[in-house]
């Protein structure tokens, strides 16, 4: 079958924001692009649709956050943000407390009012935990920064059910993703620009490939003919997973998926907050988004909750977080020296560089791309 019928600049796998990022830029300077992807769909894990007027986000909770202006401006092209800021409540065993760290949670959590205070206990829980030197794993890092009481509340059981393995096995800087703040703050964010698109994020991905020189495939599977796809396109851009790619020829990298459960309620307001964090361990799922309250819109008596259960990722799952412990970073550095060698293709996005991004990182990656490939 002959695939690259219009004599095509560039083959882009993938319709996600690398994807797409690299599409635009593309066909601004005059290329043809033919972009492919499995899912049904554009916009990759950022997709949304509306549904009793309530953009729903398909793949989990995307709150856009940055300090990256360059990346800001860029993405404010396609969308206007309303200026939402995630402020999380965790929910241990029916106990409220707010996130990220703030003296808000150090004064649920121990009754301390001054910075002071809390600084104190944390330390004094830390000595007594033993916890001294470079944390070697992801628990000392967490009671290093926050004390065994928050750790054990608020953070071992999330961390364990979305990781899937003992918190002594993760490595330390998965938790540095998190703000621990001496104030009385509950934005989960620490950047400058915040914000959730006021038409959802699927629009951005309409305007971004709106060209005539964009053609896009959906339901349609790079593997099942990569030899010729491969042949046939003078580049090609991969977003998919590098593992994958390559045939697993080194052995398989290791992902966590995700499964999501919608349910649709007839009230107004179901839990009060837009991310409910359910961080014990016997709870099966790890967090709960009610999604009229992350931009105040929803049809009257309706709302919608997505329960996120995350799991074992096997080839018949879509892969979403990878594993970057020591095993896997080594394995991934193997399959990146094989990618080098492979000229006529590009390997981007949070699968094909096997990086746990935020969107702003895929952002960057993609117009980084970009300009290597055409200049600035």
């Amino acid at each position: 079958m002959k695939y690259n019928k219009k004599n095509y600049d560039y083959l882009i796998v993938g319709a996600g924001p690398y994807g797409s990022i690299f599409a635009h830029e593309a066909a601004k300077r005059g290329k043809r692009v033919l972009i492919i992807e499995k899912r049904n769909h554009i916009g990759g894990n950022m997709y949304t649709h509306k549904e009793h007027g309530i953009n729903v986000h398909d793949y989990g909770a995307h709150i856009f956050h940055t300090d990256n202006k360059e990346v800001w401006d860029y993405v404010n092209q396609f969308t206007e943000f309303n200026g939402y800021i995630n402020q999380v409540v965790a929910n241990y065993k029916g106990e409220l407390y707010n996130l990220p760290f703030n003296m808000n949670t150090f004064y649920q959590m121990w009754g301390v009012k001054t910075p002071e205070e809390a600084a104190a206990k944390i330390e004094e829980q830390k000595v007594a935990a033993g916890i001294s030197g470079i944390p070697k794993n992801l628990e000392e890092q967490a009671i290093s920064l926050i004390g065994t009481d928050i750790y054990t509340k608020l953070i071992k059981g999330y961390t364990e059910k979305q990781w899937g393995r003992k918190a002594t096995e993760l490595p330390s800087f998965i938790i540095r993703r998190l703000p621990v703040r001496y104030t009385f703050d509950n934005n989960y964010f620490n950047h400058r620009y915040q914000g959730v698109p006021v038409d959802g994020y699927t629009a951005i991905f309409e305007k971004m490939l709106d060209s005539e020189l964009i053609d896009i495939q959906t339901d349609m599977d790079f593997f099942s003919d990569q030899t010729t796809l491969l042949e046939e396109f003078p580049k090609t851009v991969y977003t998919g997973m590098i593992d994958q790619f390559f045939d697993y020829k080194f052995g398989e990298l290791e992902y966590r998926s995700v499964r999501f459960e919608n349910e649709t309620i007839e009230s107004n307001n179901r839990q009060g907050n837009a991310v409910i964090n359910y961080t014990d361990a016997e709870t099966p799922f790890t967090r709960v988004m009610e999604w009229r309250h992350f931009d105040k819109k929803a049809d009257e008596g309706f709302t919608i909750i997505t329960k996120e259960y995350p799991q074992n990722w096997d080839r018949s799952k879509e892969a979403y977080y990878p594993v970057n412990d020591e095993r896997n970073s080594a394995l991934f550095k193997k399959y990146h020296k094989e990618a080098t060698k492979v000229k006529q293709v590009i390997f981007g996005g949070r699968l094909g560089n096997y990086q746990y991004y935020d969107m702003d990182q895929v952002f960057n990656a993609a117009l980084k791309a970009v300009y290597k490939e055409f200049g600035e």
